[in-house]
């Protein structure tokens, strides 16, 4: 009875043809399938194509205008609208334009620059989180099994007890009543053999969700409760969290973006100047010679505008990219509280957890001596039913809690390897 306690049996045998899927296997999976981190990976494909398009902003572009103008005529060489130069216009150019100040100005690109690093950070987020979920699942459906185990070893302890009402009862040792409260436990039992099955089913699904491509059930995962794992000690997680983290590193470039948007308001206060160099014809016949001149040749325009007045637009938009940048400067520091606090938060998780391990074990196997012990006394006719059943009870949940204890302190270490980057 006493083994029976400690809860320490794995998983019941495996009946699937395929291996059992290993946390690491449930985690490669998840990243394969999983939509949220899919998601997440195309916001960081277009943050990547608008920096190839800022950067493609900076430099000459050449394109090609083609263009045909019929005026009316009316005997005149211009025919009858004067500003049209003829009847017949032919326009075949290649057209190259540079904003010569583009190339010095390369604030755009560092905003989208600092823009791609937030959202690969934001893919690191998606992933950790996704991760985090896939430990949580995958700890919850071993420990509803070792819980299904346990109710069917409840169950077991409930039949026998009921036999021993039984025969006790014909043998006009015990009461009617006795045997009535062994029948009413044993139904109990079964209804929890019942309820942990649908639990495992459950667990099940949710996993399955995120690491296979369509929903399945039909797997069985490896049970790594009883491997050890050890905490690192809290100055080397902190450190590493720090230095991983991708919640920071995503606020640290949104303040390097926001500072970079600030100086991008501020080109509006300055002068542009552009450069367009005109190759082709421009004439009255689709030729590049007419019997009187030349048509083709080229021509070149530089253009300077200065801004003035605008109402005080431009003033706007620089206080409110600065204001932006506050913001983002405020994100970072309660970024930085945030994971601190969180991570002290799930240390001391961590360590309470495996504190207890030990304490749930040995209640489990007090438990179990218990029940072995009032079953000794009813049946020497020194204890009632109801002690009986009370210390099964007692057990039922010791086994359940030591389970409990497993999950907790494995889901705890998981969630800390994953705050610092090393799972």
């Amino acid at each position: 009875m006493a083994g029976l306690a400690c809860g320490q049996t794995p998983a019941p045998p495996i009946t699937s043809p395929e291996a059992p899927i290993t946390l690491e296997d449930a985690l490669a999976r998840a990243a394969r399938y999983g939509t949220q981190v899919q998601s997440v990976s195309l916001a960081a494909a277009l943050a990547a194509e608008d920096r190839k398009q800022a950067r493609a902003a900076t430099l000459p572009t050449l394109n090609a205008f083609n263009q045909y103008i019929y005026t009316q005529g009316n005997r005149t060489p211009s025919g009858v609208f004067v500003a049209n130069d003829g009847v017949h216009v032919y326009n075949e150019q290649a057209v190259v334009h540079e904003e010569l100040l583009s190339l010095i100005r390369r604030g755009e690109i560092k905003v989208t620059i600092a823009a791609e690093a937030v959202a690969k950070a934001k893919v690191e987020i998606a992933s950790r989180g996704l991760n985090l979920t896939v430990v949580q699942d995958y700890y919850a459906i071993l420990g509803a099994e070792r819980k299904a185990l346990n109710a069917q070893r409840s169950l077991t302890e409930a039949e026998q007890f009921l036999d021993i009402t039984q025969k006790q009862e014909a043998g006009g040792e015990v009461a009617h009543a006795d045997v009535v409260k062994a029948q009413i436990t044993l139904q109990q039992r079964q209804r929890d053999v019942q309820d942990s099955q649908l639990a495992i089913e459950k667990a099940k699904i949710s996993l399955g969700v995120l690491i296979f491509p369509d929903l399945r059930s039909d797997f069985t995962v490896f049970d790594d409760l009883q491997q050890p794992g050890l905490l690192p000690p809290l100055a080397e997680a902190q450190a590493k969290a720090i230095a991983t983290s991708p919640d920071l590193k995503a606020a640290q470039a949104g303040v390097l973006q926001a500072g970079y948007e600030v100086n991008v308001a501020k080109y509006a206060y300055l002068p542009s100047f552009g450069l367009d160099f005109f190759y082709g014809i421009d004439a009255n016949q689709f030729a590049i010679n007419s019997p009187d001149r030349r048509n083709l040749g080229y021509s070149a325009q530089a253009t300077l505008n200065i801004p003035v007045w605008n109402w005080g637009a431009t003033r706007s938009k620089v206080r409110q990219s600065v204001i932006k940048q506050q913001q983002a400067q405020l994100d970072l520091t309660y970024t930085q509280r945030t994971l601190q606090g969180n991570l002290a938060s799930q240390y001391k998780e961590a360590l309470a957890a495996q504190a207890q391990i030990d304490s749930l074990r040995i209640s489990a196997e007090l438990s179990a001596e218990s029940l072995r012990l009032t079953l000794l006394r009813y049946n020497a006719g020194e204890a009632v039913a109801l002690e009986v059943v009370d210390a099964q009870s007692t057990l039922a949940q010791a086994r359940n809690a030591y389970e409990d204890g497993l999950v907790r302190y494995r889901v705890a270490l998981a969630s800390l390897r994953t705050m610092t980057g090393t799972q």
